[in-house]
């Protein structure tokens, strides 16, 4: 199965990584709190939203941060993503 996001929504597949503490003990990635990193999984066509016309900056491939609080968690053939706008993406990773 394929998402495909309408107007200015982007797919993020969220990137959970382990974290080792300062004494050494490794956190899995479920113990953490939500992720803020992201690979952008698909991108919506942008166009005229709530009057204004709006231009896509991201692309399929990209890493990029995005605010903690957003979206919407969806999950998929075991997969999990998050559905956000793309004003909620705070900046690309290069």
């Amino acid at each position: 199965m394929k998402l495909e996001p309408l107007f200015d929504r982007v797919v993020l597949k969220p990137i959970v990584a382990e974290e080792t503490t300062k004494a050494g003990i490794i956190l899995p990635g479920e113990a953490k709190e939500k992720p803020q990193q992201a690979e952008v999984v698909a991108v919506g066509p942008g166009g005229v939203v709530d009057g204004k016309e709006i231009k896509m900056q991201v692309k399929a491939g990209e890493t990029v941060i995005y605010s903690k609080y957003s979206g919407t968690d969806v999950e998929i053939d075991d997969e999990k993503y998050v559905i956000v706008k793309q004003n909620d993406i705070l900046a690309i990773v290069k």
